[in-house]
């Protein structure tokens, strides 16, 4: 019975690198894929360790690709960027040093640039509701609301 474990905790581990291996990956998405392949607790566990041991988890890594990836291909902000980093159980220094990954001339240019684009497609003509749906944008984009309000007034201004 040990043999026939063994194969089956070394299948599903090389399932498991090529997995970590596609993309990045946190601890949580691993433990889940893992649950949903079956695995009972015990391999899970060792798989894990083996995992990290291996160097295809790594949170800090994760969150620095997470990081800079969702802010360069979707223009998240910070806010979305550390709740869906939270959500997936990635521990706060981790999600600290991830943040760093983002430049701040970047990120004000990014938000600013979003803004531009928006307004241009927004066919509200009423200037309250144009900022409103402007602000609610920007802040569902995971932008501070203070910093949306100050860039948003130097766009409208320019």
């Amino acid at each position: 019975m040990k043999d026939a474990e063994l194969n089956i905790s070394d299948h599903i581990l090389k399932k498991a690198h090529h997995y970590c291996a596609y993309q990045e990956r946190c601890l949580k998405e691993i433990t889940q894929k893992l649950r949903g392949w079956k695995v009972q607790q015990k391999n899970i566990d060792k798989i894990i360790a083996a995992l990290i041991r291996d160097d295809f988890i790594n949170e800090e890594r994760f969150a620095r690709t997470f990081a800079s990836g969702k802010f360069r291909s979707l223009h998240w902000g910070k806010n979305k960027i550390i709740h869906e980093l939270q959500q997936r159980q990635v521990p706060d220094l981790y999600i600290q040093i991830g943040l760093q990954e983002i430049d701040d001339i970047e990120y004000h240019d990014t938000l600013k640039n979003l803004l531009i684009r928006k307004n241009k497609e927004i066919s509200e003509t009423n200037p309250a509701r144009r900022k409103k749906k402007l602000i609610t944008y920007a802040v569902g984009k995971g932008y501070r609301f203070e910093q949306v309000i100050e860039t948003l007034n130097k766009v409208l201004h320019e």
